[in-house]
């Protein structure tokens, strides 16, 4: 339990023979948001949210072209740290396991937000590779590969790097990780390094560069087996692609159950991001499901996506709003 915090009375469910299922929590700290989850097993083995938290904090703001993390994104983010800590001190027992991404990888002054996290906030992140945030986020996102499917790529749509991972079921039916790749681009790198304005054009030109990008990766990919799009689909996680499937299912705000293991025609999703492209940056933040936080990213985000499907053109999209913190809770409970 992070210092100082305040030490509570809820516990985790009863799990199986009647023992009582411990309480875990996973914090992502990634280039845009600063995420928290805190859960228990359900008697049906899936993940029982108690607690969660998630905040905007930019900590990524500037790090591609200078290296370093600035001191007011140092500051949003151990503030948001610091309400994660009281979150967590209101559960008893908890096991937390807390990482840093792209933008903490990047950085070379990462130091200093590791000792105020730690003073702070009683934080004790860890600062995880590439490999390991694909690692994680294909556990998370596994149980939405459709049983009836061979496999599929799943892609997380980070602030400063794109995950992408392909799974596929062996002989017996069990889902394996072929490969797992990172780019470090995501929706802040690419917003930041765009020329010009984030209109139309602008998306068309990042978007191109993305495809370049992603032909690469497939050349990886490649080496590994071939990627059959017809017996695949495309499973997503990220903000850009729950946003992208809450406008596609209509919805005025976000809901999280409407959204989580939804299906979607890809030809559907790609009419939304050319409206979205279409719009001026007070259109795209008048959109619910978008708002003026998303406003500026949400551009970026799309043209990674369009690149993404464009490399691999398979028909279906399902939508994760779950990931890596699901894959450190899995983990968490297994261990236990």
């Amino acid at each position: 339990m992070p210092e100082g915090a305040k030490r509570g009375s809820r516990r985790g469910g009863r799990g199986r023979g009647g023992r009582r299922s411990p309480l875990v929590a996973a914090l992502d700290l990634g280039t845009n948001n600063c995420r928290l989850l805190v859960a228990s097993s359900a008697r049906d083995g899936q993940l029982r949210v108690v607690d969660s938290f998630s905040r905007i904090v930019r900590l990524g703001e500037g790090v591609a072209a200078t290296g370093l993390l600035s001191e007011a994104a140092i500051d949003r983010t151990v503030a948001a740290l610091r309400i994660c800590a009281q979150h967590i001190g209101n559960h008893a027992g908890v096991r937390l396991r807390a990482v840093g991404t792209e933008a903490c990888r990047r950085a070379s002054n990462v130091g200093v937000l590791l000792a105020r996290a730690r003073e702070e906030a009683g934080i004790a992140l860890e600062i995880i590779s590439a490999e390991e945030e694909a690692r994680l986020a294909a556990i998370g996102c596994a149980p939405l590969v459709d049983s009836e499917a061979e496999g599929s790529l799943i892609f997380d749509i980070g602030g400063g790097s794109t995950e992408v991972i392909w799974m596929k079921r062996d002989g017996n039916g069990t889902l394996n990780v072929m490969s797992a790749i990172s780019t470090p681009v995501g929706v802040v790198s690419l917003s930041e390094a765009a020329q010009g304005a984030l209109d139309r054009a602008g998306y068309d030109r990042m978007r191109d560069e993305m495809i370049e990008r992603f032909a690469a990766v497939k050349v990886e990919m490649d080496g590994k087996g071939a990627f059959d799009c017809g017996t695949h689909h495309l499973l997503g996680t990220s903000g850009t692609v729950t946003t992208l499937a809450g406008i596609a299912l209509g919805l005025a705000r976000y809901d999280r159950g409407k959204v989580d293991a939804s299906w979607h025609d890809c030809a559907d999703i790609e009419t939304v991001i050319g409206r979205l492209a279409g719009l001026d940056l007070p259109g795209r933040a008048a959109i619910g499901c978008v708002g003026a936080d998303r406003a500026d990213l949400i551009v970026p985000g799309c043209a990674i996506f369009s690149a993404i499907r464009h490399t691999w053109p398979c028909l279906q999209l399902r939508v994760a709003d779950r990931g890596l913190r699901e894959g450190i809770l899995r983990e968490l409970l297994a261990r236990h």
